[in-house]
Order: C-alpha cells, then sequence, then structure tokens
C-alpha cells in the first residue's frame, strides 16, 4: 500500500465548477451507494468499474461531485459502514487501480470524488481491534500500544450475575442498531462499546495515536486524487466522561446514550485538528462534509463558520425526522407539509450570511440517501398519475434552498420506494434487527413488515433502474436485492435526452445553479409559511452595483390546485409580505413541472392564474 499513483488533476468543464476558491458553494453532489449502482461482472453486485462506466451519464446530468459510500474492505456487516482495512479497497467492488482509474475519469470530465469516512468505529475484524482486545498487557509481558484505541470497560458488579452477563453492562445504553450499545470480549475479559452494530467497536478518540493514525489514513487518500470526505456520524467521535446511565423512556429497555456521545466537549477541537494536520496545508479546496445525527442550529453554526476552520457542512436529520411517530421510524406518519418547509427555513436562518455577506455556515440540501427511503414517496405523491410532476416539483424546492444541493442515485429518475412483504426481502441490518427484537417482545410480525416498508433504508439501496430489461440494466445477473418492481415504467434509458422527464429537469435545475448567482449565493426567504400547500421561496442578489436579481419559486404541493390570482388566492397572501403580483408579470419563466418548453431563454414570462396540483414555477426578474 505504500506505492503511490500520479491521478490526473482535475480538468475544468463548462458543465462543472470550475476550481475558483468557492467552487463547491455553487456545486451539486451525486451520491453512488456502489453495490446498487453497477454491477460489471455479473454476480449482482454493483461494483467501481460499473460506477467508470456510468460516467458519461453523471457527466450529462451536471453533478458536480460523485460521493461514493465505502468501498473499503469490510466484512459487510452493515453494507461496508464496518471497515476492517482502510487502505484497501474489498475484492466485491474491485481494486484500488479500479479506484484511480474511477478518480481519473472523473477529474477528465471536470468532476471530484468524495470518500465516505468512516472513524466513529471499525470493524470488529479490523487489525487494531484485534490487536487492542488482547488487553494492556501482551503475553509476552510487554506494553499493548494498541490497549486503549477502543473503548473498553469493565463488567458492572450486580450480586448473582457473572460479569459479561446481561445486565452487567457498563452503562444502561441502546445500540442505534437494537440490543445493547455493549458486548462483552471474552479474550480481554471487558466490554467493549459499539453505538452501531455489534461489529462495529466505537473507536477512542481521546487517545492521540488514534487520531494520528486516522489523519495519517486520510492524507493517504488524498495523495491518490482523492478530493474530499463525507464524514459518517462525525459528531459521535468525543464522548462525555465518565460514561454513566443514560435516561430510559417508558417502556423502553435501554436508556439512551445520546447525551454522552453526541456533539461532546472536544469534538470541536478534533475536527479542528484535523483540519489543521490533513486540509490546511493542501492546495486547492478539500471538500468536508459531516453527518451530524441530533445536531442543534448553534452547534451545526459552530461546524461550519468558516472562520473556525472546521467543516464546509453538516448533515442534520430533523426534516427527515418529521415522519417518525412516537414509536420512532418504524412507527410512521404522514409528512406536515407547513412544519415540513418551516423546519427547513429554519436551518437557512441559522447558517445564512451576516448582513455585509460575510459566510458563517452554509446548509446542506438533501431529500434522500442511502439511510433514507425514496423522496417522491416519502415527501411527494407516488401514485403514477402524480409520481413524475411531484418529483420535479421536490427536486425545484430542494434546488432552490441556499446551500449545496445532494443528490441521491435514481432521485433524478424519480425512482420510489420499493414494496417488500416479507422480512426474507430485508438486506438492511437496521431492518432486520428491530423486525427481530419486536417479535421476540410480541408484536405481530406482519403489521411490523407493514410499518417498516415505509422508512426502511432498503428502499434506497434497490439498484438504479438504467432501462426496462428484466435486470434493470443493472447486472446480467441475480442483483444482491430485490428491484423494485417498476422499473420498467421508470427507468433511465426512457428518461435521458427526453423533453419533460425527471433526469431533465434535474438537468436543468443543476445548469441553472450553475448559471445564475442568485440561485447559488443569493439570500433566502420562505414566504406564506403557514399555507397548507404552497410552498414559496424568494431568492434575491444584490451586486455591488446596487442591482437587484429575483428568483421565485411557486409550488403546488398536494393534488389539489393551487389558486393565485382573485380574492384568497396565493398574491393576496404574498402580498401581505410585501412581493406583489404586478411585479411578476413580466417575469421570465425559467423551469416549470408541468411544462417542459419553459426553460431559460424560452421566452414564456409571467405566472398562471392557477397552478395544477403538485405543479411548479420558477420565476426570475431583475431591476
Amino acid at each position: 500500500m505504500s506505492r503511490r499513483t500520479i491521478v490526473p488533476p482535475l480538468t475544468p468543464s463548462p458543465r462543472h465548477t470550475g476550481t475558483e476558491p468557492n467552487w463547491w458553494r455553487r456545486a451539486v453532489v451525486y451520491q453512488v451507494y456502489p453495490r446498487s449502482f453497477q454491477d460489471s461482472d455479473g454476480d449482482g453486485i454493483g461494483d467501481i468499474p460499473g460506477i467508470t462506466a456510468r460516467l458519461d451519464y453523471l457527466d450529462a446530468l451536471g453533478v458536480d461531485v460523485v460521493w461514493l459510500s465505502p468501498v473499503y474492505r469490510s466484512p459487510q456487516d452493515d453494507n461496508g459502514y464496518d471497515i476492517s482495512d482502510y487502505q484497501g479497497i474489498d475484492p466485491l467492488f474491485g481494486s484500488l487501480a479500479d479506484l484511480e482509474a474511477l478518480i481519473a475519469g472523473l477529474h477528465e470530465r471536470g468532476m471530484r470524488l468524495v470518500m465516505d469516512l468512516v472513524v466513529n468505529h471499525t470493524s470488529d475484524e479490523h487489525a487494531w481491534f484485534r490487536a487492542s482486545r488482547q488487553g494492556p498487557v501482551l503475553p509476552d509481558g510487554d506494553v499493548n500500544p494498541y490497549a486503549d484505541w477502543y473503548i473498553w470497560r469493565p463488567a458492572r458488579h450486580v450480586p448473582g450475575l457473572a460479569p459479561g452477563r446481561p445486565g452487567t453492562e457498563p452503562t444502561n445504553w441502546g445500540s442505534v442498531f437494537s440490543g445493547p450499545a455493549w458486548t462483552w470480549d471474552e479474550e480481554r475479559g471487558e466490554f467493549y462499546l459499539h453505538l452501531f452494530s455489534v461489529k462495529q467497536p466505537d473507536l477512542n478518540w481521546e487517545n492521540k495515536a488514534v487520531r494520528d493514525a486516522v489523519y495519517s489514513m486520510m492524507r493517504w487518500w488524498l495523495d491518490r486524487g482523492v478530493d474530499g470526505f463525507r464524514m459518517d456520524v462525525i459528531n459521535l467521535i468525543s464522548k462525555t466522561y465518565p460514561l454513566v446511565d443514560g435516561p430510559r423512556s417508558p417502556g423502553a429497555r435501554y436508556g439512551s446514550c445520546f447525551e454522552a456521545v453526541a456533539n461532546g466537549p472536544r469534538v470541536h477541537e478534533f475536527l479542528a485538528e484535523m483540519n489543521r494536520e490533513v486540509f490546511a496545508s493542501r492546495p486547492g479546496h478539500i471538500l468536508t462534509v459531516g453527518e451530524t445525527p441530533g445536531v442543534t442550529l448553534a452547534e451545526a453554526s459552530r461546524y461550519t463558520d468558516p472562520a473556525r476552520a472546521e467543516l464546509d457542512m453538516v448533515f442534520q436529520f430533523e426534516h427527515v425526522g418529521l415522519t417518525d411517530g412516537p414509536g420512532g421510524k418504524f412507527d410512521p406518519r404522514p409528512v406536515d407539509m407547513v412544519a415540513l418547509k418551516q423546519n427547513l427555513a429554519s436551518w437557512q436562518a441559522a447558517l445564512a450570511p451576516t448582513a455585509d455577506f460575510t459566510e458563517v455556515g452554509w446548509n446542506s440540501c438533501y431529500w434522500d440517501n442511502h439511510d433514507q427511503p425514496r423522496a417522491v414517496s416519502r415527501f411527494g405523491d407516488d401514485d403514477p398519475a402524480w409520481r413524475e410532476v411531484s418529483a420535479k416539483t421536490l427536486a425545484s424546492v430542494l434546488h432552490l434552498h441556499r446551500g449545496t444541493p445532494y443528490v441521491y442515485q435514481g432521485e433524478e429518475l424519480g425512482q420510489t420506494n420499493t414494496v417488500f412483504t416479507s422480512i426474507e426481502d430485508y438486506r438492511d441490518l437496521e431492518s432486520i434487527n428491530h423486525f427481530r427484537e419486536q417479535v421476540c417482545a410480541g408484536a405481530d410480525p406482519r403489521t411490523l413488515v407493514a410499518a417498516m416498508a415505509v422508512n426502511s433504508r432498503d428502499n434506497a439501496r434497490t439498484p438504479v433502474q438504467w432501462d426496462d430489461s428484466p435486470q434493470a440494466g443493472f447486472t446480467t445477473g441475480e442483483p444482491w436485492i430485490d428491484l423494485a418492481p417498476n422499473h420498467r415504467q421508470i427507468n433511465a434509458a426512457s428518461q435521458v435526452d427526453v423533453a419533460g422527464s425527471v433526469f431533465e429537469h434535474y438537468r436543468s435545475l443543476i445548469a441553472l445553479r450553475h448559471q445564475d448567482e442568485t440561485v447559488a449565493l443569493g439570500t433566502f426567504r420562505l414566504l406564506a409559511a403557514d399555507h397548507p400547500s404552497a410552498w414559496v421561496i424568494l431568492r434575491e442578489l444584490v451586486d455591488a452595483s446596487g442591482g437587484r436579481a429575483q428568483v421565485l419559486l411557486l409550488a403546488a404541493c398536494s393534488r389539489e390546485d393551487l389558486v393565485l390570482n382573485g380574492a384568497g388566492g396565493l398574491w393576496e397572501a404574498l402580498a401581505a409580505e410585501g412581493l406583489e403580483a404586478e411585479q411578476w408579470v413580466g417575469a421570465e419563466q425559467l423551469l416549470r413541472a408541468s411544462d417542459p418548453a419553459v426553460q431559460p431563454g424560452s421566452g414564456h414570462t409571467g405566472a398562471p392564474g392557477t397552478l395544477p396540483g403538485w405543479d411548479s414555477l420558477i420565476l426570475r426578474r431583475r431591476g
């Protein structure tokens, strides 16, 4: 692993952001979940050569950055988020040479690669953990330098229970993936902490040697041409010591560890150190985005303020949690559109620039990813009569927010949730563990499967639907997870270069962000915030000479027509907020979900008197 291959530098392209310092603020990121993107060898699992074979597709879409979910060596307990070798590529996906070819192909087209960085935990098969479980003293009597690379604790003394028995865990914490957050290790005679799977032990970031090893690994990847990192659950790396029992909800089997592990006392110190040790001396800008479950508005500002040099942006989860019922994600409820738009607007306000336009934070904007159900099924309307137009309107809403938009593979096609009717259909560890735990507690299996179908992570992990062939063009073999049954109707072959398709709508939105300063950098304002179905966004930019440009989104987010004109119409409500209909009579129509003829420069102006259900319109005016 010591060899260093020179990867071609980025070749600027007119379809993508270039090399200016703030290129990432205008960029659009596309997430690839490798095992479900494209299989090149017929084994039913997507791989790196398959991604490389589809680069022209991504180039045509116009995205600037590809975020690659983990392809490192892994036992695949959590589909690659349990890493056993940070500097090796799992043969399931290809080789280091394959990855270098992917980076070269991206750079040649003017695109960049962001790697998933999973350093809150490793696999229990990582060499570090195998060494750590030997304890403080090695068999030959030497001190074990890896002894405290992970979080080990002795059993709690409970009369009548032997150490290691259930009930002797050091704290009462539950794991995210069900069961206790502690597992007894017979070899060491202690418990180790795993916030996620039993095969994902948490690293001890208090140990400087751990941090140095992580930083060295990150520099190694940057040397090979990687352009940035998406950092998995990075706000969990600093725990609050001593570790003590957490609050337990009524009826809950385990206590919550959130307050003890999220946004801990040294997390900002660690990220600032990472920036100094890994990024500061590098030419150009290295993109960093942190996954930060449970992050607050105030904390997000601290993470993303450029003056603090920690992260460029964070992923927050408040808006995707709005469909969780009292029992959590597997107790789903319909989305409240008013709550959804107001929540996203609160994040816009919290990370907005100052009055003199100094940036003090930055948003990541996303509907779905590998851990979330499909956007059109969750926030839109996946009924065949409404799927396409609602998918396009959701795209317009997201891309009119200020921040960096993320597109998850298949989102640009309007892919929907799948239809799983049995636990045997599932591959997701979280879903399977939840099912087993609840069945053991007496829950009805059929009711559980029905509830899981809405929010299971497997909804996002069905293969990309490339064409209407039996395996959707994903593989010539048997796919590792069943295809969504609607792949004959929803696929890339039926959409690329087809006017009015969801793909072409995404392509137009991405181009608009590249070309229009107001969309990329203008201020954000949510209007008609309490309207039950209208989503209205005003973006504005004032140039150095005082010239004003405005971009307005009018969106109907239900099946009901949205009346704009007349008494009781939307314009009447907007006038009360200072937005007059007369100002927009001659405004340029930029993009409309229901009409592919509307494009920048097409000559269409003004707004209609009514927007049909799930339709949306983007307008632009200057002056």
